[in-house]
């Protein structure tokens, strides 16, 4: 039996820290004074990714007030990306962007790479998945030589496919890492290479994309922010921006609902850029398959917009979301069954870990570790052979060392014990259609949820009620026109060659899920993600802008306290219990000091 999860009440921890006036070590206060002299590249507060969306500002509230409420404010932000979008299919960056896929896959040689970290890692894969499973659905259609375009797509994450399951910390911070991951992958002449950062100033992947232009690629960066200020702030950006081997394709469309969730407006716009530039290659080198596409992409986006704003369409998101919160409140686990859309769902889970500080995807090996609370299965295929048909490829994953975090200048914690992301762990977590007694057992809840999107394919639901059955809680969730008595999203979804509007309605429906879960739970302050793991440096500059912000007080004081913060949660000892989050702590220890000096 699995033993349950201890929450335990911030404001219950926060006395134990001091009953008297803020007190910081010296080890702590030169921690933070070392990160606010030396890790200037990584103080991000001026980008707009970064700051907090006036448009959201009532996210909290409006989420206090009833769940319809929260929706309605998450969503808003989602139409400020059409805006931007409209200009950017219409511009010369995108065409030239499909022209170069289209010479590419014309060519004898050479392959069309994505590249990015964390969101945009895990998009990157989406894209090459996407691309491979195109002419595996379509297989009878195609010619040998059609059907041996499938390879010519590939994607680099930062961390290698592993860290698709689980946030590899701290590897974004390091441009050499990148470069090495695209040597291993042989970038050269002839390839498309599409470098894609949410703020854009990420080093492993701006790493990547100085390796593929050094080495004959054409270049394009994507990103999420006003070029003409990352050129300004930031030399990693500038070098990159200034690089006249690389086309730029700038697609800022404002702040974050929740600040600094990239995952969410920045990821979702740069997800219908590069699937509609793959679509439109694809279309121009398989002319009989241009009837199925879009004929405008902004107009197609917009339609799925309006179907998950609809009655319909909120109606399910609010009961997903009272659904999940219902669960997790009772210190129980959600288990989702999916199949086409697992790589989606695996984007969503992961990206949960370190936005609200929740335990991440367990391995079947990690006994001691606290169960996610959200986690996906393939009720189809056992874990080893799901991992090829998620992927439609072997998994490409970094047999990382000691010897490589040493060259690499990691902190002192990664050479000692290097992270174990080879391929032999990635299939221990167990994602296959194998029995989960562990998600089961000793919680008060447990469910199953059976994801559909657009149809319901008799093969799957079939396979889906079978391992369903060992769950005291089974109900479906459906996206798309597909009536359920379950949780239905009910939306029209376009049909195209690559399936973009199925993926982008997952996209944008968990994106409102999960934060909206979150929010409703407590874990958002304002439109701030109050519960952040700073498990990287833009992490760690993201908490002390919080605590800047909500607390009123000085970056340098706001850094100390986050400092002291984590120093006291890595002295306690968390055993049966989810560490909390340092940010969480510092901000609710300052809260109560100011209201203690109010009184």
């Amino acid at each position: 039996m699995a033993a349950k999860t201890v929450h335990v009440a911030m404001a219950a921890l926060v006395p134990a820290m001091s009953s008297g006036a803020f007190e910081c070590s010296a080890a702590a206060r030169a921690k933070a004074r070392d990160f606010i002299d030396n890790e200037k590249q990584f103080h991000l507060g001026f980008l707009p990714t970064e700051q907090s969306n006036p448009i959201t500002a009532t996210l909290e509230d409006d989420f206090r007030r009833s769940t319809l409420a929260g929706v309605q404010c998450l969503q808003r932000g989602d139409r400020q990306m059409p805006i931007t979008m409209r200009h950017v299919f219409a511009g010369e960056e995108f065409e030239k962007l499909v022209s170069s896929m289209v010479e590419t896959l014309q060519a004898k040689r050479g392959r069309i790479i994505f590249s990015g970290c964390g969101a945009t890692g895990r998009l990157s894969i989406l894209l090459e998945s996407m691309w491979r499973d195109f002419f595996h659905r379509r297989a009878a259609e195609l010619t040998p030589a059609e059907r041996a375009l499938a390879d010519r797509s590939a994607s680099i994450m930062t961390g290698g496919d592993f860290a698709l399951i689980r946030s590899v910390e701290f590897f974004e911070d390091f441009a050499e890492g990148g470069r090495r991951q695209a040597a291993a992958l042989g970038v050269g002449e002839g390839d498309t290479f599409v470098a894609i950062t949410e703020g854009g100033e990420t080093s492993s992947v701006l790493g990547t994309l100085k390796y593929a232009a050094e080495h004959g690629a054409k270049c394009f960066l994507v990103f999420n922010n006003p070029a003409d200020i990352l050129r300004a702030r930031l030399d990693r950006c500038r070098e990159a921006i200034d690089n006249p081997k690389v086309t730029v394709i700038d697609i800022y469309c404002g702040s974050m609902s929740l600040a600094g969730s990239t995952r969410m407006q920045a990821t979702s716009s740069e997800q219908l850029l590069g699937s509609c530039a793959l679509e439109a290659a694809l279309c121009r080198v398989l002319p009989r398959f241009a009837k199925e596409t879009a004929q405008d992409y902004t107009l197609a986006f917009e339609n799925l917009l309006a179907g998950l704003e609809s009655p319909g369409g909120r109606a399910g998101l609010v009961k997903a979301i009272e659904f999940e919160k219902g669960v997790y409140e009772k210190h129980g686990r959600i288990t989702y069954l999916a199949d086409k859309c697992m790589l989606d769902l695996f984007t969503d889970n992961t990206e949960r870990s370190p936005t609200f500080m929740l335990p991440p995807l367990r391995s079947s090996r990690d006994r001691r570790l606290a169960q996610s609370w959200a986690f996906v299965k393939n009720p189809l295929y056992p874990t080893v052979e799901c991992w090829n048909e998620m992927l439609r490829r072997h998994p490409r994953c970094l047999d990382f060392t000691a010897a490589d975090a040493r060259s690499l200048g990691m902190p002192q914690r990664f050479i000692d014990s290097p992270p174990l992301i080879k391929y032999s762990d990635l299939v221990t977590y167990m994602i296959g259609n194998e029995p989960s007694p562990e998600r089961i057992g000793g919680y008060e809840r447990a469910a199953a949820v059976m994801l559909t999107v657009g149809d319901k394919p008799a093969s799957y639901m079939a396979a889906a009620n079978r391992l369903a059955a060992d769950w005291p809680e089974r109900i479906e969730f459906h996206i798309g026109p597909c009536r359920t008595d379950g949780i239905w999203v009910k939306t029209d979804i376009a049909d195209s060659p690559l399936e973009i509007w199925k993926h982008l309605a997952v996209k944008l429906a968990f994106n409102c899920l999960s934060t909206g879960t979150m929010a409703a739970m407590g874990r958002v302050a304002g439109n701030w993600m109050s519960w952040v793991s700073i498990s990287n440096k833009k992490l760690i500059d993201r908490g002390i802008r919080l605590l800047v912000e909500l607390g009123g007080i000085s970056y340098e004081e706001a850094a100390q306290r986050l400092f002291a913060a984590e120093e006291w949660v890595e002295s306690q000892d968390w055993t049966d219990k989810e560490t909390p989050c340092a940010v969480q702590v510092a901000l609710e220890r300052l809260r109560r000091e100011q209201g203690n000096k109010s009184r």
